[in-house]
């Protein structure tokens, strides 16, 4: 049976991991912000040893071997309950054989973050037996206009018990809100788009699709054992054609016909993919015809995002889509 780490609760510690980049990455404002936001909800903010700028190179890293002590510090902590990465990056594989996954499995928490995340996030879930969740980084808390959805959706899942209703957001933005937090641009949503209909419930795996595909052939994925719900994203490089690739390559695992639904997350504009392009890309793939799919939801790279926890229970009926579990 799996983990799945207790809520938070008001007083409790939360500790701020580099899994890839570091604090240099992120403005002082952008910090203040986020400690802003952890305070109010009466969390205590703690950082690694290894997070800061000074620590940095030339990626923005620190080193393997520090960054995966700071990520096995914090579990081995008692007082910390959730660890939150400061910022996604390109190299958080990096850690996975340095990581002492039966201390983890003895000392299940929340674990939080997204994009590159995914690659140490798959390889907790999947070796350390546990619940973790794709959603806000503690750099994402540092957004001063636009975080409400977020932070609602984080507040429900990690913080509260029931059902979580995953409604579209209002509105949503792809801008660079870190370099002008005053001047947004925000976009009203159109919702969801229902490319397959059906029902499907299962449990919920995945994360950034260029990350999530690194883990492909690997001991670090979890394996599709059950009805399966893969929920899947990428960040702007991601065309249509790279898209479809690498949907590709995630199909061509053994264990995919566990999966019995897809949720795919909104594209960044510059990646230029279509509703009718995305359309295409799942309609050429016999195999995703007689399962539900559900796209252009709030998670990846825009915002704002829900929180996702991979090991949960999802259940999806046209375009609805609640986490149950």
């Amino acid at each position: 049976m799996i983990n799945k780490p207790e809520k938070l609760k008001k007083g409790d510690e939360v500790r701020v991991v580099a899994t890839s980049r570091s604090l240099k990455l992120i403005g002082a404002e952008t910090r203040e912000i986020a400690e802003k936001r952890f305070a109010e909800l009466g969390l205590k903010l703690t950082f690694g040893k290894h997070t800061m700028e000074e620590n940095a190179d030339m990626f923005i890293s620190d080193s393997i071997e520090n960054r995966a002590s700071d990520v096995m510090e914090a579990f081995a902590d008692k007082n910390v309950k959730a660890i939150f990465t400061v910022i996604g990056g390109f190299n958080s594989n990096q850690l996975l054989k340095y990581l002492d996954y039966d201390i983890i499995a003895k000392n299940p928490k929340i674990f939080c973050g997204f994009s590159d995340v995914t690659a140490i996030a798959n390889a907790i879930h999947e070796k350390g037996n546990m619940v973790v969740y794709y959603g806000p980084h503690y750099s994402s808390l540092g957004m001063l206009k636009g975080c409400e959805y977020t932070l609602k959706n984080m507040v429900k899942m990690l913080m509260e018990d029931g059902e979580v209703d995953c409604k579209a957001s209002k509105e949503w933005s792809d801008d660079l809100w870190f370099l002008d937090q005053q001047n947004r641009t925000m976009i009203e949503n159109e919702g969801y788009w229902l490319i397959h209909n059906g029902k499907a419930k299962g449990v919920i795996e995945g994360g950034n699709m260029c990350t999530y595909i690194l883990l492909n052939g690997t001991e670090y994925r979890h394996k599709f054992t059950e009805d399966t719900i893969l929920f899947l994203e990428d960040d702007e490089m991601s065309s249509a054609v790279e898209f479809d690739r690498m949907l590709q390559a995630v199909m061509h695992q053994p264990d995919f016909h566990h999966v019995k639904g897809i949720v795919i997350g909104r594209f960044q504009k510059a990646s230029k993919v279509t509703r009718e392009q995305l359309e295409y890309v799942i309609n050429t793939k016999k195999e995703l015809l007689n399962i539900p799919v559900l796209a252009n939801v709030d998670f990846g790279h825009t915002t704002p995002i829900l929180t996702i926890p991979f090991g949960g229970l999802a259940e999806l009926n046209g375009k609805e889509l609640k986490i149950i579990g």
